[in-house]
């Protein structure tokens, strides 16, 4: 993953800072679709003068260069997600977490024709809602 992070970096003019990489080895590290100021509270520990518009600006430049995605935080902060491939969510209504998961049946579902007619689809992503296991024993 840092091979990417070195070649879009370069292939988009971005500098690799030690801030940079920083950021993005903790999201690599990141399990849970942290938002920024997750990623923040953590990388401020290993870089104390590091500002949370950094963290931010940084986070949203690493999803303009297709080195993370983000998924929408549905009324909360925008979570971001560092792997690239092809998958799909799960989100929990209750705890707001966020699971991946894969699915060939999802992968390969069909654009609506109304949709394509209208629209150029660049890619495609299922969000399923529901209850996790935690929250439904509750």
């Amino acid at each position: 993953m840092m091979e990417i992070f070195y070649r879009r970096s370069k292939e988009h003019g971005l500098k690799i800072t030690p801030q940079r990489t920083a950021i993005y080895q903790e999201l690599l590290k990141a399990k849970d679709h942290p938002t920024a100021d997750v990623i923040y509270k953590r990388i401020v520990k290993k870089i104390p003068n590091i500002s949370f518009d950094t963290v931010n600006r940084t986070l949203l430049t690493f999803s303009k260069i297709g080195i993370t995605n983000v998924v929408e935080g549905y009324g909360q902060p925008k979570r971001y997600d560092p792997d690239i491939a092809v998958h799909h969510h799960f989100r929990c209504l209750q705890c707001n977490t966020i699971i991946d998961f894969h699915s060939k049946d999802y992968d390969s579902m069909a654009v609506p024709d109304e949709i394509k007619k209208q629209f150029t689809v660049i890619n495609k992503k299922v969000v399923l809602e529901g209850l996790c296991n935690k929250c439904r024993r509750r």
